[in-house]
């Protein structure tokens, strides 16, 4: 100790002050980093319960959840390198000089940032909406300040970059309340068209869950050599969807078979 304390040239008892100093600085950063955190997480999720309570739009609740426990912990981690001893303006300073090089480092993940806040203002969806973007499909479940979180049909979790998520072209199943249904049926070109219509649009009218405007539509789309080619249409609301369109599929099928409409061979 003596001969450090030479090599410095400090007093004698100067280096073991120097050394308990830096370890207490040094427990007490571990200590604000700790707690830091940890109140980072309860303050976090108190926020994230008050605007659930407030009816606030899930996706930015997601949002500014995630963007204030990161603002939060960035501070607690500042704080903790101050406790250590290293001058702010010397911090700031390096942390300018390197700002460019982490800019371009990070330029994907600033530019997911700007697209979730383009998703957020301009509302292309919001958390519950079915859509189609990037080739998947599936409801979203969560909006990030980086990253939108989209549940397929079965099951699977699609991570989206909010940046590409936001430029690219994005199918909305649900934005609209009601939407169109269709069908195809080739069938064999000696079948009578008015019964078939008929029977059809009597199934159809029979749905509370069909609307009846617009009107339910049946016509011959084409005729191939295959046979008719019948196009079907009506309109449902937007969460009877998928049942209307199964359940009149099923009925429709099962009459045609009942009433030896014959269906054009392959």
């Amino acid at each position: 100790m003596h001969f450090i304390e030479t090599i410095f040239d400090l007093k004698s008892g100067d280096f073991s002050k120097v050394v308990f100093g830096f370890i207490t600085n040094v427990v007490l950063a571990i200590v604000i980093t700790v707690v830091g955190f940890w109140f980072t997480g309860i303050l976090t999720r108190f926020v994230n319960k008050m605007l659930q309570k407030s009816d606030t739009d899930a996706g930015l609740t997601s949002f500014l959840s995630s963007f204030l426990s990161m603002a939060l912990k960035i501070m607690v981690v500042i704080t903790a390198i101050t406790q250590l001893g290293v001058q702010m303006t010397s911090f700031l300073t390096l942390l300018g000089a390197a700002g460019i090089a982490v800019g371009m480092a990070f330029s994907g993940t600033l530019s997911n940032f700007a697209g979730g806040i383009m998703i957020l203002v301009l509302k292309p969806f919001k958390v519950g909406d079915e859509i189609k973007a990037l080739g998947e499909q599936g409801t979203i479940s969560e909006i990030q300040i980086f990253n939108t979180y989209l549940k397929t049909v079965d099951n699977k979790i699609v991570i989206f970059p909010n940046g590409p998520l936001a430029n690219g072209s994005i199918v909305n199943f649900t934005k609209e309340k009601n939407r169109r249904i269709e069908w195809t049926f080739i069938l064999n070109p000696e079948v009578k068209f008015n019964e078939i219509q008929a029977l059809i649009l009597t199934i159809l009218s029979a749905d509370k869950r069909v609307l009846a405007k617009p009107e339910p539509f049946v016509g011959i789309q084409q005729i191939t050599e295959n046979g008719l080619e019948l196009k079907v249409r009506c309109w449902a609301k937007t969460a009877d969807f998928g049942g209307v369109f199964y359940d009149l599929q099923q009925q429709i099928v099962s009459a045609m078979q009942e009433a030896h409409i014959a269906f054009a061979k392959a």
